[in-house]
């Protein structure tokens, strides 16, 4: 029997962004398109604290599978996206919550802070 690993974040550029998250070229206000919650993890390849936070996520996306979605944006591919949102330090990560506004958090923060914003911001439990 093959043995497989199933990838719990997704990569996203700047259409697949549109498309799935935020369509900012024609809505000013934030609407989030997604039907779960969703934490945004902009990183870049070279950033050792991104690389830290990376298994963390891994983690988290599977023990919240099906309650929140984790998507990572290259702010080296994606400068349009790190742009619009302003992101100035990596990592740093978007929680999108439905229906609310997004609220971001900057570091490698540690997997108890990262669940306590999953429950408080997010309002999802496991």
């Amino acid at each position: 029997m093959e043995k497989y690993t199933i990838n719990m974040t997704e990569l996203l550029s700047k259409d697949t962004f549109i498309d799935k998250v935020f369509n900012y070229e024609e809505n000013k206000e934030w609407n989030f398109k997604g039907d779960i919650p969703a934490i945004i993890d902009f990183y870049a390849d070279w950033c050792g604290p991104c690389k830290m936070l990376a298994p963390v996520l891994e983690e988290l996306g599977k023990e919240y599978q099906d309650k929140v979605i984790i998507y990572k944006i290259d702010t080296e591919k994606e400068r349009e996206l790190s742009a619009m949102f302003g992101i100035k330090s990596i990592p740093s990560m978007l929680f999108c919550p439905i229906g609310e506004d997004p609220q971001m958090a900057h570091g490698a923060l540690p997997k108890k802070q990262i669940e306590q914003i999953i429950t408080d911001v997010l309002k999802v439990s496991k």
